[in-house]
């Protein structure tokens, strides 16, 4: 079998054309994922959708197929994919909110492809320089966890453009972990990604407009929230912490997530987006009723963090 006829589906023409179902998504992605397609063909398939936009069922056919080729993993309790570009970001806060989340006692399972990014914002060199992984935390990195979904995520560098794969190894989910949080950059992806993810039968997942693109709350700015709880769709705020105006990631007022996790930089804001980032995460596995509630339990926590390292050591 070829991709054509699912290109032909996708790009006959005006009147013509249609978007995939979600199982004719899955089985496009199944023969991709497989190698056998024509890498004329797949970048065909892609840019088309990437031009007239993709539909939730196309987002969930393609999740699915990359579910099923994924390798059986140890099994966590939330999934925290970062996959952002980090053209525009400053140091990865989140990182150190999904620490706060395992310190909690919840397994947490970063995965994505940070390497490529500018020291201070590479993800695999905080987890390294601070010692965070284990104890609950890992970070999987895509291009040994999949190398056929690394290869279809660096067609970007052939494209000059972004295509749905940003969105499917966002949804992806590869330990199956009952619960996910996922950043956006486009606002319109919100619903996309929480509409997909329902067609999938997921059952607990939070998407934000995040800095850069990923999961990290903006502290002084109100927070809508999509996704489901419980199978329910989530449509709510959670209001601004701080009044302060200034972007998540000044270039003028970078933040070493060292000397923030050490305590010889305590920046007010810095530290208010690490709490409110990880009281979403806690709230999404259910940790706290409310995220009031989620966000007491993730102050406690960061001010716990100083003593149970000295205890450590």
């Amino acid at each position: 079998m070829t991709l054509a006829p699912f290109v032909r589906i996708v790009a006959q023409g005006k009147g013509r054309a249609r978007a995939l179902t979600q199982d004719e998504a899955r089985q496009a992605m199944t023969l991709i994922l497989s190698g056998k397609a024509a890498p004329e063909a797949i970048g065909a398939l892609l840019m088309v959708m990437r031009l007239r936009g993709e539909t939730d069922a196309e987002i969930a056919g393609f999740t699915a197929a990359l579910r099923a080729a994924t390798p059986t993993l140890a099994a966590v309790d939330l999934d925290w994919p970062c996959y952002a570009a980090g053209r525009t970001r400053g140091a990865p806060f989140f990182v150190l909110a999904a620490k706060l989340v395992s310190r909690a006692g919840y397994s947490v399972a970063l995965h994505g492809w940070n390497s490529h990014q500018s020291t201070a914002a590479d993800v695999r060199g905080v987890l390294s320089t601070l010692d965070l992984e284990g104890n609950g935390l890992s970070y999987l990195p895509l291009e040994t966890l999949s190398p056929a979904a690394f290869g279809l995520l660096k067609l970007r560098d052939t494209f000059g453009l972004r295509s749905c794969i940003n969105t499917v190894l966002r949804m992806w989910n590869p330990t199956g972990a009952g619960a996910s949080v996922q950043g956006v950059f486009h606002p319109s992806y919100r619903g996309l990604q929480s509409r997909a993810a329902a067609l999938l039968g997921d059952q607990n997942l939070m998407v934000i407009k995040g800095g850069g693109g990923e999961f990290e709350r903006h502290p002084g700015k109100e927070t809508a929230i999509f996704g489901l709880h419980h199978g329910v769709e989530l449509n709510q705020s959670a209001p601004a912490g701080l009044t302060d105006t200034r972007r998540l990631h000044e270039p003028d007022q970078a933040v070493d997530c060292a000397a923030l996790w050490d305590g010889s930089n305590d920046d007010p804001f810095a530290v208010a987006t690490v709490i409110g980032t990880a009281a979403l995460a806690l709230w999404t596995l259910d940790a706290a009723a409310t995220v009031s509630q989620a966000t007491e339990a993730a102050t406690r926590l960061w001010h716990d963090r100083l003593s149970r390292s000295r205890r450590a050591g």
